[in-house]
């Protein structure tokens, strides 16, 4: 019987707390280039693909990325078809579904509109659903420099689970049941604002302490069957990154922590903003139960390098005066100053700071601009250069020396898609050996090979 990438995402938490030690990373990105990159990574690792969406980046009215649920499902196929994926084996997620681009309304219209977008989620086939209440709503009552009430924040996500489930009964039965995530301790989205000295892990009691709460109101809502579905806790492990800082994981400081979950049926930890940690910190969190690894600005970080490679690559070829240079690096530079709103809350300092930042922060903001017109423009323009003229390897080698390697060895296409992929896919490949997911029992590359 072959398996689905619900089915194997299972069989991986389940072997994760008995030591298997494979885990799981999840792509989070709306990035043509980056998820065509990690197709390609996962079907040369032969294994599934788990990629997500945010409340933010699709909801019901199109997020920032003008995309409805349904529309992240068809673009993310129309790109597996294209690499040659087999669907079944792509696991959907939703991420921090729940009232958070509402939190200026009341807590009933709040929570009103994040039902809706909970139930396209599940409409459109998302299998994988964070549910995530903790935000204050316009009315709430507390100290909004603390924590939302746990009871309240209970409450509400079983609401959602309610919701979720109802949605699954009414349009998708005939597929396999929903699989939650719950808990939101994370760092600032898209990391660090801030200079720190450390990064504290989750404590364990306070872990305790969300999962009781939070089966009480499930039992209470009668929702006892969708509990023992709940198979992560998003917890912070004690990892973060900054404009150029990162936080490594210590696994002597999360020790309690790892220990802990394995007190409790069919759960491990999903830790979210693992981007930039080496791969032997990433192997050490999977071994440690913190078996779902989020990985998104490392990505599309990785996407910016490639492009500012080639670009530098362009320069030596036609020569840095030419009128016909692409451009990009200034083009980028003068879209994001023309539209800040993505990127000024979040880079302090003077303006030669600032400057530095807009290219090379780890945060990457930058990731927002990349569909602008003029961007676009630029970077075809890149891609004429360099496929009319040559690369020579040695100036290739000079910019692009894990390529250049590549190319010596048959492997990639002296082309820029090819190029910028493969820089894309270092970081996916990294991630897929530390969660030990290649050449797993998935088969994907022997199954296509019996089918062809």
């Amino acid at each position: 019987m072959i398996k689905n990438a619900g089915n194997i995402f299972l069989d991986i938490v389940a072997g994760n707390r008995v030591g298997t030690t494979k885990g799981i990373y999840s792509i989070c990105s709306a990035h043509s280039d980056v998820l065509a990159s990690c197709f390609k990574q996962a079907k040369e690792d032969g294994t599934l693909i788990l990629i997500e969406s945010t409340s933010n980046q699709v909801d019901q009215y199109g997020g920032y990325t003008g995309m409805k649920p349904p529309d992240f499902v068809k673009f993310v196929h129309s790109i597996a078809d294209r690499a040659g994926f087999p669907k079944d084996m792509i696991l959907l997620g939703g991420d921090h579904l729940g009232p958070n681009s509402w939190q200026s309304l009341p807590a009933y219209k709040a929570m009103e509109k994040a039902s809706v977008l909970i139930e396209e989620y599940v409409k459109a086939g998302y299998r994988k659903i964070h549910l995530d209440a903790s935000m204050f709503c316009s009315d709430d009552k507390g100290d909004r420099s603390k924590t939302l009430d746990d009871d309240i924040v209970a409450k509400r996500t079983a609401d959602l689970c309610q919701v979720a489930e109802n949605s699954w009964k009414k349009y998708i039965s005939d597929v396999p049941e929903l699989i939650y995530i719950i808990g939101t301790e994370v760092p600032v989205p898209g990391g660090a604002r801030e200079k720190e000295e450390n990064v504290n892990p989750t404590d364990a009691e306070k872990a305790a302490t969300t999962l009781t709460i939070s089966k009480k109101h499930f039992l209470k809502a009668g929702l006892s069957a969708a509990w023992d579905r709940v198979t992560g806790l998003v917890v912070q492990p004690g990892v973060e990154f900054g404009d150029d800082q990162i936080f490594r994981y210590q696994r002597n400081k999360a020790k309690i922590l790892s220990e802990k979950i394995l007190e409790y049926k069919n759960l491990v930890y999903e830790a979210h903003s693992t981007d930039y940690q080496s791969e032997t910190c990433l192997k050490a969190m999977v071994e440690d139960h913190f078996c779902i690894l989020k990985v998104g600005p490392w990505l599309t970080f990785a996407y910016r390098e490639a492009l500012f490679a080639l670009e530098a690559i362009e320069a030596e070829i036609l020569g840095k005066g030419n009128y016909d240079l692409s451009q990009l690096a200034n083009t980028l530079e003068k879209v994001m100053i023309k539209e800040p709103r993505y990127w000024k809350s979040y880079y302090k300092g003077d303006e030669t700071e600032i400057y530095f930042k807009r290219k090379f922060s780890f945060s990457d903001r930058s990731r927002y601009y990349w569909p602008d017109p003029q961007l676009e423009a630029a970077k075809n323009r890149l891609y004429r250069n360099l496929s009319s003229n040559r690369i020579p390897l040695s100036v290739l080698s000079q910019f692009m020396p894990a390529q250049f390697y590549e190319i010596c060895e048959g492997k990639i296409q002296l082309s820029p898609e090819d190029l910028i992929h493969s820089h894309i896919r270092k970081v996916a490949g990294l991630y897929g050996r530390a969660c030990g997911m290649t050449n797993t029992e998935s088969g994907i590359m022997k199954r296509l090979t019996l089918e062809q």
